[in-house]
């Protein structure tokens, strides 16, 4: 298949901007595999969808303040940056805007000077590496000076409450460049209303980086490749998840992120325990070992995470899934609403 095969027209009033007034209002869109049947309901349904013979896996990463604003010390020109992950001893590998003319040893200030940033050097790929100040207490710096990194294609400001819904509830490690969207629409509420009906609740981490959402630039997608992401299955998750599977229960992975972290585990057709990075990707033809179901947003035409859902589901029903959704007026992509496929 080619990256044009990815495209679709949507109506640019239906890219959320803003989450629902409350979390969990969202519209679910249900599609069902081996009959193509599509159903339309509200996001509180799923308690009535999965009961104790599924297992939903959850990514459990934290968003971080990550987009910096700042100056360069000599000159006092703007500049900003995103970071994207610890390097070690105060290094981060980060994307900073403008960076033409980001030389070694130009230092930027943010917040009055609060946080410091010296420029290290280049990464292939268009990163650089930064060497902050304040190391032991960087967490609370960047807490006070950083923002919530919102997607491009949310044209606004992030506000005070974008540190709430730009998060899932159950989010814990820090590391995130970007929230794994699918996650958002759950409250504790109907997390407690599933494990009360028998449905398993499992964590896996995945720090997920700008790089998941960008559309891929090659038209060959067999020459595609994804930015390597961190990512972790503990070892007695990936035991509970093989006892449950060898049982006949069914995974129900939340998120692209998580399909792509137990692909990545289960590689050998059982999940194994995984620390380290992956740059799995995933399109149509793909064989999937880990995941009987995935709950996921509306994705940018030309994405992995649309070829990721084109591969789970069927390339043509994934094509009706999304006409359905343009001709519906559902919302689209982070702030969106959601889709489960199984």
């Amino acid at each position: 298949m080619r990256l044009s095969d990815f495209d679709y027209l949507l109506p640019p009033e239906l890219i959320a901007q803003r989450p629902s007034p409350e979390r969990g209002d969202s519209r679910l869109m249900t599609v069902q595999r081996e009959t193509g049947t599509i159903e339309r309901r509200r996001f509180n349904d799923i308690v009535n969808l999965l009961d104790e013979r599924w297992t939903l896996v959850l990514n459990d990463t934290r968003v971080i303040p990550a987009r910096l604003r700042g100056e360069k010390e000599r000159t006092g020109a703007k500049i900003e940056l995103l970071l994207l992950k610890p390097l070690g001893e105060g290094v981060w590998e980060a994307l900073a805007k403008p960076g033409k003319r980001l030389k070694p040893g130009v230092a930027v200030l943010f917040k009055g000077g609060a946080l410091r940033a010296e420029t290290i050097g280049r990464i292939d790929g268009g990163a650089f590496r930064f060497r902050f100040n304040n190391a032991e207490n960087f967490n609370a710096a960047l807490e006070e000076a950083g923002e919530i990194p919102l997607p491009p294609y949310i044209r606004r400001l992030p506000d005070a409450a974008d540190r709430e819904r730009y998060q899932c509830v159950y989010a814990q490690h820090d590391g995130s460049a970007a929230a794994p969207t699918a996650g958002l629409h759950f409250t504790r509420e109907t997390l407690r209303r599933l494990q009360e009906k028998g449905v398993g609740v499992e964590r896996i981490t995945l720090h997920v980086g700008p790089g998941t959402f960008q559309p891929i630039q090659t038209e060959n997608l067999g020459e595609a490749r994804l930015h390597a992401e961190r990512a972790a299955v503990s070892a007695k998750t990936a035991e509970r998840l093989n006892r449950f599977k060898e049982k006949g229960g069914r995974v129900c992975a939340v998120g692209t992120t998580t399909v792509r972290t137990l692909e990545t585990a289960a590689a050998s057709g059982t999940v194994e325990p995984f620390d380290g990075e992956t740059s799995l990707f995933i399109a149509p033809g793909f064989q999937f070992k880990g995941v009987d179901a995935v709950l996921t947003n509306f994705h940018l035409p030309k994405s992995s995470l649309l070829m990721l859902t084109a591969a789970f589901t069927g390339y043509d029903l994934m094509r009706a899934a999304y006409e359905t959704a343009v001709q519906e007026r559902y919302r689209f992509y982070s702030y969106g609403d959601a889709m489960l496929v199984f």
